[in-house]
Parts: structure tokens; sequence; C-alpha cells
């Protein structure tokens, strides 16, 4: 009885951190409209007179506070990857109601203006954070060597192909390709993930739990991946979103804290990197910090992902081979 009652208890979690999910993921694609909470209720499948509560519990902040910070933290990526658009346009694309209204939220959340965050690149932040000094100046980190070495554009499929160099050894390539729509099925971490190889492989043992018995895991076909929901520079560690998942079919069922979504299709930028645990962040870094800065191209609003090629076991020096997606559209 007592395991039954174990069993119960984590499928309810389950449940509810399922229907919480399905919030989050509307939330996010609907930031520049109004959401009330009857509204933001009847997607979970909650009464509305408890969700707010139940939404707190689950995610460990209210929910205006977890929309207004998205809201925020939207517009300061958009500062930089949205050179040309005005602060004003920004602050409308992300749901505020004026620029007063922005500027106030996005000083007390960064402790800066906007536009002293977008001269700088994003890297003034708060005083709690480490990339500003006692006197209030930037913390000035040199940048790191990476540049495009090389482009070509492939006759066959009209694709942009560049070569970029990663670091001092290292040169990879990327192609600006269409990719298709995919449906994948997911498990959520919210937290620190960086460098931590034993939690995704952690969070794809318990995903290929759920699909291996489904029959949902074909060889030469069905891909894995890792979708990031939010930023790291600008998203406290701790509040992180990460999505791991494999494509399944569209009339896929899921249930319990397995969830469903769709990646979206489009032109994307493709790095193929061959990384150990502590080299994805460099990998990042050359293609955020010095391949899009030569390109033309800036990101969109569609999530980056990471689509792993390989099993890093199998690998001889351990590495993962691992794409890693950027949406792009012209600058």
């Amino acid at each position: 009885m007592a395991e039954y009652d174990d069993a119960r208890k984590k499928a309810l979690r389950a449940e509810y951190i399922a229907r919480i999910n399905r919030v989050i993921d509307y939330i996010e694609a609907n930031l520049d409209r109004e959401m009330s909470l009857r509204s933001l209720a009847k997607v979970a499948n909650f009464s509305a007179y408890h969700f707010h509560r139940i939404f707190k519990g689950i995610v460990g902040e209210t929910l205006n506070h977890f929309i207004q910070r998205r809201r925020v933290e939207k517009a300061a990526s958009m500062l930089i990857g949205n050179p040309a658009k005005s602060i004003t346009e920004i602050a409308f694309d992300c749901g505020f109601s004026g620029s007063a209204a922005f500027a106030r939220s996005f000083k007390e959340t960064f402790g800066v203006s906007a536009s002293q965050w977008r001269r700088s690149s994003g890297r003034m932040k708060n005083n709690n954070c480490k990339t500003k000094s006692k006197n209030g100046k930037l913390n000035s980190k040199p940048r790191k060597d990476f540049g495009v070495k090389s482009y070509t554009i492939d006759l066959v499929s009209g694709n942009q192909c560049w070569r970029l160099k990663m670091d001092a050894k290292n040169e990879v390539n990327v192609e600006v390709k269409e990719l298709p729509e995919m449906h994948v099925a997911y498990i959520r971490h919210i937290g620190p993930y960086k460098g931590n190889s034993a939690l995704f492989e952690s969070l794809f043992m318990k995903l290929c739990s759920w699909a291996g018995p489904r029959g949902l895991i074909r060889p030469n076909e069905t891909q894995f991946m890792s979708i990031y929901r939010d930023d790291p520079d600008v998203t406290d560690e701790d509040k992180l979103r990460t999505d791991v998942c494999l494509t399944i079919p569209e009339d896929t069922p899921v249930d319990g804290e397995i969830g469903k979504t769709t990646v979206p299709g489009g032109k994307y930028a493709v790095g193929h990197f061959e990384l150990l645990p502590t080299e994805y962040e460099n990998a990042w870094n050359a293609i955020m910090g010095g391949w899009l800065c030569e390109s033309g191209y800036q990101c969109d609003d569609r999530p980056c992902f990471e689509l792993y090629l390989n099993n890093p076991k199998e690998h001889p020096e351990g590495k993962c081979v691992v794409d890693i997606c950027i949406p792009v559209k012209p600058l």
C-alpha cells in the first residue's frame, strides 16, 4: 500500500508539473499580449481561484512576477539581438503598456537603463552581479579570438557556409539552412545545468524510459535535443529552463511530466562541434560572439537548441558530436 501511495503521489505531482509547463509555454508564446489569471488557469485546467497559489508553489514565484520577469528578460535579449529596433518598439513587443513602465521595470531588474544595457551589449547588470564593479564601471573582459576564416555558398543547396575559428587549435563549420518543423516530447529542468553532464544523462534516461516501451525510439530516425528557453546571461541561474527532447510523431499522446511541443521550422545557423562537457560555453560563445557578429544575420524569437548526433560514451575521447542551432533572420 505504501508503494502504491508513493507511486500515486508521484503521478499526481507529474500531472501538476505537466499542466504548469503548459502554462509556461503559453506565456512564453504570448508575452506581447494581455494574459488574465482566468485565461491562464483555463490553459492549465485548474480552478482560477486556486491557480495562483498552485503556480507559486510549483514554480517558486508568483504568476505576475514570472510574467513580468520573462517580459523584461526577453526585452534585455532583444535590445542586444535586434539593434535596428527602438527601445519603445521592443517595450511594446514584450507586452509593456508604455515606455515609462518598461523603463521603470528594466531599471529595477538590472540596475541600469535599457539604453545603457544596449550600449554595453548586456554586460551591465545590477549590484548583485559580478560583471559590475563596486564603483559602477564595467569590468571589461577581453573578447576571445573568434572569427570567420572563410565563406562559401554551396552551389547545390544554395546554403551559406562559414569556417569559424573557435580557439587557437580548433575550427568549426557553420551553415545557414532551412530546418523542418519537429514535434518533440520533453522533460523540463528548471535550474543550473552548466557543465553538468550527469544531469542531462539522467534526464534523457528518464525520457527514454518513457519513450522506449511505447516504440518511440527508432534508430536513424529519432533525434535527441535540448531546447534552451532562457538566456543564461540574462536569467538567474536557478530559474533557467531547459527541455530535453526527442522527436515523436505529431499525434503521439503524452502524460505525466512528459510534455509535447513543436520546434518551429525555418532558417537556422547550424554550428557543427565535437565537445567535452567543459567546452559547451566556448562553443556557444564562438557562435553568438564570433560568427553572428560577422554573418549579416541576427537571432529571431524562436528558441535555440542543441541537436545530439552520437553517444559520447562511444566516442574515443568521450566527446559529444552536436549541432548548435540558432534561429536567424537577416540583420
